[in-house]
């Protein structure tokens, strides 16, 4: 189909909004990371480098598309470790159902920053 065709170029921005914004929104809201950190029973110092990480690797999957390929890249970077340690310090002991506080979109959201940390800005 031609009209869906002509969208391809531009269909890169579902993923990249989604992601980015999940991340910016739960980033953000770990600040003060002392609670964050008491929660989690993890250092200060360890919480600030999650929220950043989160804070920052969304802004940068954000701003990567309209900048450089590499920008993309580190901010999508910036959340794998995150998602690995939400999967399996968090999620993954409760299955994989999101109701019952499992590993399901925790996953959904570590492929989709793989696939920006593969493709980039390729279109």
């Amino acid at each position: 189909m031609k009209f869906l065709d002509d969208l391809k170029v531009h269909a890169h921005w579902l993923l990249r909004v989604a992601l980015a914004s999940v991340f910016i929104y739960h980033g953000f809201m770990k600040f003060p990371v002392g609670g964050f950190a008491q929660a989690m029973g993890m250092p200060v110092f360890v919480a600030l480098l999650v929220a950043l990480a989160e804070l920052g690797g969304g802004i940068l999957v954000l701003v990567g598309g309209f900048t450089k390929d590499i920008v993309t890249r580190l901010g999508a970077l910036a959340i794998v470790p995150v998602m690995l340690g939400a999967i399996f310090m968090v999620h993954l002991k409760n299955g994989w159902n999101i109701m019952n506080g499992g590993a399901e979109f925790v996953t959904v959201l570590l492929l989709v920053a793989l696939y920006f940390v593969i493709k980039g800005n390729d279109k």
